[in-house]
């Protein structure tokens, strides 16, 4: 099969690149001619918040990524639909994540399934985004109407698509692991290489900072009275998408500059494993969510993890089993904190469900998914 995907690819950085060039070399080994297409400008600069959208790392030599869309550029969307409309692959997939991208992906859409032949698949990580704009529901509805079926990574989009009344064939498959940051570390080793104290037990807060990601209620949880004493610091590795003012604010408020180890800049990806396994949980305290790349690669590192119940976390992380499902509240979190770091056996029993529960989250069966899909859907 001749699959194409189009979305996020070196050079840009971040999650959803990762994740594209990960699923591409999934479709190889299954056989598979792949590309990429990805933008040579995603974002203008004033809709950017963080630092830079493109990676300092080496790119991926065993891939074919051709650098073409610009997302305000509509000449550029006529150009890439033409071109694919007549080379007829099999099976396009799109990555949708944000109605500002509705307009240039779904052009391309309409004009690839104008063939014919082309089957336009589209993994959806939201249908109804996390931080609301005027505007984004036509600008969504353009583009989920162009393609003729859905996989997504949460029952809870999956729900939200039936809900704005769209039929195509569409299935569930959970995120595949993130395998691609390396082997599991020891954690003295990682503690090194990060120059922390082994003396401490690490929580970490990993990705991008946004205001649906919680940190703010996370920095309330700790500075709940009975984790001062005990020997806990947080990690906070990720860069600020937003003003980190208000979070700062947090941090002398309650006085939790020494219990915290920062790293507000991007994570290149060769440091991903060095962050996860020196932790010893991996707190997501969102306010809202669909789903999270940040869980699949606590479950590479077999790393114990607290979600809130929000979106489609939870459906993932089994309560008790691989760590904390609660509310998203300080209090909730707090009491979760506590527990864990007054019961060290919590450790080793959540590591083993881990390494119980990863087994399902392969990217062959992502594969095979949205080759079904493809299957099913009609012109």
């Amino acid at each position: 099969m001749r699959v194409v995907i189009i979305g996020p690819a070196y050079p840009l950085r971040g999650g959803l690149a990762t994740y594209n060039e990960r699923l591409a070399r999934a479709f190889r080994a299954a056989g598979d001619e792949v590309h990429l297409v990805t933008f040579s400008l995603q974002y203008p600069d004033f809709l950017f918040p963080g630092q830079t959208q493109f990676s300092t790392e080496p790119g991926p030599a065993d891939l074919s990524i051709d650098v073409s869309i610009n997302s305000v550029n509509p000449f550029t969307w006529l150009k890439v639909g033409r071109q694919l409309r007549r080379e007829r692959p099999d099976l396009v997939i799109f990555r949708f994540w944000l109605p500002f991208m509705g307009p240039a992906l779904g052009t391309i859409a309409r004009l690839v399934r104008g063939n014919g032949h082309t089957r336009v698949v589209a993994i959806t990580d939201n249908v109804i985004p996390h931080e609301k704009r005027p505007g984004d529901r036509p600008l969504t509805r353009y583009f989920l109407g162009a393609c003729h079926g859905f996989v997504t990574m949460s029952r809870a989009v999956l729900a939200d698509l039936r809900r704005l009344h769209f039929r195509q064939p569409a299935q569930y498959q959970p995120h595949p692991l993130y395998d691609n940051f390396g082997p599991i570390r020891p954690q003295a080793e990682a503690l090194r290489t990060l120059g922390l104290d082994p003396a401490y037990r690490y929580l970490l807060f990993f990705g991008f900072i946004r205001a649906y990601k919680g940190l703010d209620v996370l920095l309330e949880a700790f500075a709940d009275e009975r984790l001062r004493e005990l020997p806990l610091k947080l990690i906070v590795a990720g860069e600020y998408y937003e003003d980190a003012a208000p979070y700062e604010a947090l941090i002398r408020q309650h006085n939790l500059e020494h219990r915290l180890v920062r790293a507000t800049d991007f994570i290149p990806n060769e440091r991903v494993a060095d962050y996860f396994c020196a932790a010893d949980l991996i707190v997501q305290p969102y306010k809202n969510a669909t789903q999270s790349g940040v869980s699949q690669i606590a479950y590479h590192f077999e790393r114990p993890m607290l979600v809130t119940d929000v979106g489609g976390l939870a459906e993932l992380i089994p309560d008790g089993e691989v760590g904390y499902v609660v509310p998203p509240t300080p209090w909730a979190i707090a009491d979760a904190l506590a527990d864990f770091a007054t019961h060290p056996e919590r450790q080793a029993h959540f590591e083993e469900g881990t390494r119980r529960y990863k087994q399902q989250f392969s990217w062959s069966e992502m594969v095979k998914a949205l080759k079904a899909v493809a299957g099913s859907a009609h012109s």
